[in-house]
Formats: C-alpha cells, sequence, structure tokens
C-alpha cells in the first residue's frame, strides 16, 4: 500500500471517530455535525471503492465493475435507509433520483469526454453490449414505476391492490436482472485485470469491505440525524439535500474512478462502473421505495 493511500486510511478513520463523537456530544453545532458525517460518509466510499478495485484486479472489467458499484452502493442504501425511517420521505426520493440523474447523465457524458480526449481521432471506443441493456433494463423499470403511479392515481378497483402490483414487479424485475447479471459476468472474457499488480491482499481487500461496511451503517444514522437540523440551520429544502448533497456523498469517489478508469483507457471498465451504479438504484431502491410507500 503507498503511503498516501494509508494517510487517507488514518484521515477516513479520523473522520470517522469525529462523526461520532459530534452525533453524541451534546452542545455541537449542527452543520459542522453534518458536514463532518458527510465528510466521513465520502471517505468511506473511497475505501470501498480502493478496496473493491483491488480485488477485482484479478478478474476482468465486467466482474470488477459490478462489485465496485454494489458495494459502492452501499453508503446511500444505508442513507435512504435510515432517511426513509426517519420519516424524510424527500430525502430518500430525491437521493436515488439525483443518483440516477448524477451517474447516467452527468457523470457519463464525463467519462465519454475523458476517453474520447484520450483517443487521437477524438471518439470514445467501448462495447456497445452494456450501454444497450442498460438503457433496456432502465426502461423496463421505468415503465413498472409509470404503471404503479397510474394504477394508484386512477382511482379505479385495481387501486386498491397496487402494493401487490409494486411486489409483482418489483420480483419480476429482480429476477430479469438477475439472468442478465449472470450472462453479463460470463461474457468477461479477459481472464485478470493485470495492468496495476495488486497492492493489497485478497484476506485484506475482505476485511477492509467488511469494516467500512459496517462503519457506514454507523455513519449513515449520523448523517440522516444531523440532516434535518442541518436543513433548517442552512435554509435549504429537503429535496435539495436528497437531490444535490446525498447523491454527491453516495456517489462522488466512485463517480471520479470511473473518469480516472476512462482516461487511462479503460473504457469498458469505467462504464461497467458508472452504469451498473444507476442501474441497480433504480432496480432495487426504487422499487423497495415504492413499497413503501403504500404501506
Amino acid at each position: 500500500m503507498r503511503p498516501i493511500e494509508r494517510g487517507l486510511l488514518a484521515a477516513v478513520a479520523v473522520a470517522t471517530a469525529t462523526a461520532g463523537v459530534t452525533r453524541y456530544v451534546h452542545g455541537v453545532s449542527s452543520v459542522l455535525a453534518f458536514v463532518v458525517a458527510t465528510i466521513a460518509l465520502a471517505g468511506l466510499a473511497w475505501i470501498v471503492s480502493f478496496a473493491t478495485e483491488q480485488l477485482g484486479e484479478r478478474t476482468g472489467p465486467a466482474v470488477t465493475g459490478f462489485l465496485q458499484s454494489t458495494v459502492g452502493n452501499l453508503p446511500e442504501f444505508f442513507v435512504v435507509l435510515f432517511a426513509l425511517n426517519a420519516g424524510q420521505l424527500v430525502v430518500a426520493q430525491t437521493a436515488i433520483l439525483g443518483s440516477i440523474l448524477s451517474n447516467a447523465l452527468l457523470v457519463l457524458g464525463l467519462v465519454i469526454v475523458a476517453g474520447a480526449n484520450r483517443e487521437r481521432d477524438g471518439v470514445m471506443r467501448f462495447s456497445a453490449r452494456l450501454p444497450n441493456d442498460t438503457a433496456t433494463l432502465l426502461l423496463i423499470s421505468t415503465l413498472i414505476i409509470i404503471l404503479i403511479a397510474l394504477t394508484t392515481g386512477s382511482h379505479d378497483p385495481a387501486s386498491h391492490h397496487s402494493r401487490t402490483i409494486s411486489i409483482v414487479g418489483a420480483v419480476a424485475i429482480l429476477v430479469v436482472y438477475g439472468l442478465w447479471l449472470m450472462q453479463y459476468l460470463r461474457s468477461d472474457a479477459q481472464p485478470a485485470m493485470r495492468v496495476d499488480r495488486p497492492r493489497l491482499s485478497i484476506a485484506t481487500s475482505l476485511i477492509l469491505l467488511t469494516v467500512t461496511g459496517t462503519a457506514a451503517a454507523f455513519v449513515s444514522d449520523w448523517f440522516v440525524h444531523a440532516l434535518e437540523p442541518a436543513i433548517q440551520a442552512l435554509h435549504i429544502s429537503q429535496a435539495f439535500a436528497g437531490l444535490v448533497i446525498v447523491a454527491i456523498a453516495g456517489n462522488a469517489v466512485e463517480n471520479v474512478v470511473g473518469i480516472q478508469l476512462a482516461a487511462r483507457d479503460k473504457t469498458d471498465y469505467a462504464l461497467s462502473v458508472i452504469l451498473n451504479s444507476p442501474l441497480q438504484i433504480a432496480l432495487v431502491l426504487a422499487h423497495d421505495l415504492r413499497i413503501f410507500q403504500q404501506r
């Protein structure tokens, strides 16, 4: 492990401990507690990204990108979960929407720009399968969400069964995603990514992921606890907090990794990291949120 990486790990540990102190010590400014929790959450996201990348150096871009997106979504998943438990439905809704929009539009555009700048003819080249499949699955997910919304809004006899329809739709879309995922991971023809030799052992990477995932659950709780007082103190709306602040804190490191990969000519790996994230959020979190609303 490089010295700068050790320093960043230590800094994240300090930020996480400080976030815990600001959560339980009385008299601490709500804005300060919120800022520290945000920094700790972004730092934990970096550790997840780093450990997953090291673990994925032994696999191809499809497997690595999927792992990085899946584990990288943990902080955001915990934030949405605790926000729902705290009754902050607007924050949860806008956080999901902001994450999908930032990954599928803004960051994807930056990845294409970074990848194109590396090429002499200014054209970024990549395998078309993942973007095509992602667009199809997102359209299916959107169709089911719109169908449930129309059913609920029409107030016809079917609207009384909207929760059942939501559950059936969620199960169906997860089955489709699971079948697609198996084929996608099997299609990864590259046996290993040996461009950079892994700096962490498999055991160390797994330990980091386990510890970071546990810490992310606690920090997300502290983040949501400080969110409402900070919103009132800063005079910002819950929609802005979820759409911008939560989305950036949960995805900033993952997005930077994707842009760096594109700039290093790992375009398929970059697209796998960027596109798997909004796909999982749309297929899993969005449908679970819809079911939660109908309780």
